[in-house]
């Protein structure tokens, strides 16, 4: 018992080690890895087809890992809930994602997607260095992402709803991995699997002709993993050890790490603005402190670690 116990305790310390910082870097590389699988769906299934699969497939993997219902049976009234909301919330958000760069270009969503987050960041500032820190990274995203005024009032306006909801993904996403009765990623299992029902109705139909072509379900498959399971792991790995606003901030990293691996990967070389945008943010997140202590092993971690 002893043994199991000192154990448990070094693998939760151990895991501890790694600073939360570096789990969002991961899920941001990942969160660019999907949409390259996204081009190759998008000659092949309809829009909503696509949204539909990347959320179906990302839902089968993580109920062969983690066998969320196993779990829903024991949770109460108040968490099954907010585990439902999270699911619907995921559902609307990546189908208005989908359809929001369908009509405009990349970084005009990803600039609007932006603002309401910087609203959360700028929520909770409590210090100068936090405020400039902000600052610095807001002017860094406007630099880095490449806004265009384009009248489509449709596109604008799943970009606006697709804004909201990932603000509203993060605000619930941080409840379950800091407060929850269960491991924010069984959370996250089960509220993946309610999206993939909730999302049904508006993708399956669009969804069909994949059933027929291996590739496109190789490459939904490759959606879900990269976009949906290894950045909303990271997502909640971060989460349970960062304050909310600092979450919110490091999300303006979104746009610089899209700018770094296309100058490494895709040798898109960036211009002089998006180098100074990177810098911005780089500075930016660099300046911000965290009220959130991180010298302790949270609870919210230690749960993880049993998972």
């Amino acid at each position: 018992m002893v043994s199991t116990r000192s154990a448990f305790y070094s693998k939760a310390v151990h895991t501890h080690r790694v600073p939360p910082h570096m789990y969002f870097v991961v899920s941001a590389v990942f969160h660019y890895l999907g949409p390259a699988f996204a081009v190759l769906l998008f000659v092949r299934i309809d829009v909503l087809g696509v949204a539909w699969l990347r959320i179906a497939s990302a839902a089968l993997v993580f109920a062969l890992w983690r066998r969320p219902w196993r779990t829903w049976a024991r949770l109460g009234g108040d968490t099954r809930r907010l585990l439902v909301a999270w699911g619907a919330v995921l559902a609307a958000m990546n189908a208005c994602f989908y359809l929001a760069i369908d009509r405009l270009p990349l970084g005009t969503v990803a600039a609007i997607e932006f603002l309401p987050v910087v609203a959360l960041a700028a929520g909770a500032v409590r210090t100068r260095a936090n405020l400039v820190a902000l600052v610095l990274a807001v002017a860094g995203v406007y630099l880095v992402t490449d806004v265009h005024l384009v009248h489509d009032p449709l596109g604008i306006t799943f970009a606006v709803a697709n804004a909201a909801l990932f603000a509203l993904y993060i605000a619930v996403a941080h409840r379950v991995a800091t407060s929850a009765p269960i491991t924010g990623i069984d959370g996250l299992a089960l509220a993946m699997l309610v999206a993939a029902v909730i999302a049904l109705p508006i993708g399956l139909a669009d969804a069909v002709p994949a059933v027929t072509d291996p590739v496109a379900l190789v490459a939904a498959f490759g959606v879900g993993i990269a976009s949906s399971v290894v950045p909303y792991v990271c997502d909640q790995l971060a989460m349970a050890r960062l304050a909310r606003a600092t979450y919110a901030l490091l999300v303006s990293l979104l746009p610089a790490t899209a700018v770094v691996l296309g100058a490494l990967v895709l040798a898109q070389v960036p211009s002089i603005m998006e180098v100074a945008g990177v810098a911005l943010v780089m500075v930016g997140v660099a300046l911000h402190r965290s009220p959130t202590p991180a010298s302790e092993v949270s609870e919210p971690a230690m749960r993880e670690v049993t998972a």
